[in-house]
């Protein structure tokens, strides 16, 4: 009988992990087929804490004399979920996707519910291009990491790219049989991905109630892309945004009406057009301080 309620409980776990996992990739029928991905893979030591450092992967591609964009994923994820959108956006900005500690052929091998730590893997690559400070565009939990990188490396940072990103606290649920697979009992048997990504998400509220106290603050230019009918990152999450950032806030909403969470697969051109916007708004704003400055 015991046997028998860890296998009913292993597999409510799976049924639980296998949504969550959805956020990996588009359903089948969305990617695209774009043959080898023509990237230049990195390594780098990031210190995630005071006596922590871990290797991050991250792949590269465009001039390395363009703005860069770094492009961070969901959870679970990898860098390799940017592999279409890389190839459709061309040689027009210096995109750097990252594997986010604890996934693909990033270190630790356990996982870094931190987003201070998360952000901190990516002080390596915000190093400004020709006087151009990166853009940061983060997928679903990829969106609460830019947001945390910008809050503690501000004068590192251009401005912000958020799809379907989780924001509001109150929005987050964490089911009873996540934390029984959290458990010795049952971690084991999960993949790395799986759990680092449950372990993620159970202190995910935590973080992001630590994370609004930044976002009142914060005064990047924000561009936020969210579909209307995303199941997995409610769409209520822009409502809070707007709430929560400073009433001055440079802050642009693309509203996908009846689009889903898969963002980086079914709207690639929308994050290109964002990405582009941005880019020309940190330029006029550049240009307009340097006029300023020689009046």
């Amino acid at each position: 009988m015991k046997i028998g309620r860890v296998l009913i409980t292993f597999a409510g776990l799976a049924v639980i992990m296998g949504g969550l996992y959805a956020c990996v990739g588009p359903p089948s029928g969305l990617r695209d087929n774009h043959g080898i991905w023509d990237v230049t893979r990195l390594s780098v030591d990031a210190p995630i804490g005071p006596d922590e450092s871990t290797q991050i992967a991250a792949y590269t591609q465009g001039p390395s004399n363009a703005r860069t964009v770094i492009l961070v994923h969901g959870t679970p994820g990898s860098a390799e979920g940017w592999r279409d959108f890389m190839a459709m956006a061309g040689d027009s900005f210096h995109f750097i996707a990252i594997d986010r500690p604890g996934f693909g052929e990033s270190g630790p091998e356990g996982a870094v519910t931190s987003l201070a730590q998360q952000a901190a893997a990516l002080r390596p690559f915000l190093t400004p291009e020709n006087g151009l400070k990166p853009i940061l565009m983060g997928h679903s939990l990829g969106g609460p990491v830019v947001v945390r990188a910008a809050m503690d490396y501000p004068d590192l940072v251009g401005g912000l790219v958020l799809a379907a990103g989780a924001f509001d606290p109150d929005l987050e649920k964490v089911y009873a049989i996540q934390h029984l697979g959290d458990s010795f009992l049952l971690s084991w048997a999960l993949p790395r991905a799986m759990r680092n990504a449950n372990r993620e998400l159970i202190a995910l509220e935590d973080e992001l109630v630590e994370l609004s106290q930044g976002i009142a603050q914060m005064r990047l230019p924000i561009i936020m892309v969210h579909g209307t009918e995303d199941d997995l990152v409610p769409y209520a999450n822009v409502d809070y945004m707007r709430k929560t950032l400073p009433e001055d806030a440079s802050f642009t909403l693309a509203r996908l009406d009846g689009q889903n969470h898969f963002l980086p697969w079914n709207s690639k051109e929308v994050l290109l057009d964002a990405i582009q916007e941005l880019d020309r708004h940190l330029i006029d704003n550049a240009q307009t301080r340097s006029n300023i400055r020689n009046e």
